[in-house]
């Protein structure tokens, strides 16, 4: 049993080593995607884990942001432009929602974590 769970673990490392960094950011998304929706679809037993969620999405944006920001990111000025608006955007209403908590507050870091993630993948 240990044994096919090495195997597994070290496909998982080189599937992952062998990933374009546009397919690890559209992972790492959708990942906090699906940690903001479960909270917001079981409010009442997984609201303790909104702060855990919140953090997680807003580390990740943050090391988007650095990315972006990079003097050697090749991306076009307006296009970094969009997506430093976008994080600034999820920062404040990231803020909001720890703030004020409600389970559909989540829906709209939900769907822009989705369409970027989508808009990497090439979808």
């Amino acid at each position: 049993m240990q044994h096919g769970f090495n195997a597994y673990a070290s496909a998982a490392k080189t599937a992952q080593a062998a990933a374009s960094p546009r397919e690890l950011e559209a992972s790492l998304l959708i990942k906090a995607a699906l940690r903001l929706q479960s909270v917001a679809d079981d409010w009442t037993e997984r609201a303790g884990d909104l702060d855990e969620a919140l953090h997680y999405n807003r580390k990740l944006w943050t090391l988007l942001v650095s990315a972006v920001i990079a003097e050697d990111n090749p991306l076009p000025v307006g296009i970094k432009q969009n997506i430093l608006g976008l994080a600034n955007f999820i920062f404040n209403q990231t803020f909001r929602i720890a703030a004020q908590p409600a389970p559909e507050a989540l829906g709209v870091l939900v769907n822009i974590n989705r369409d970027i993630a989508a808009g990497l993948r090439g979808r």
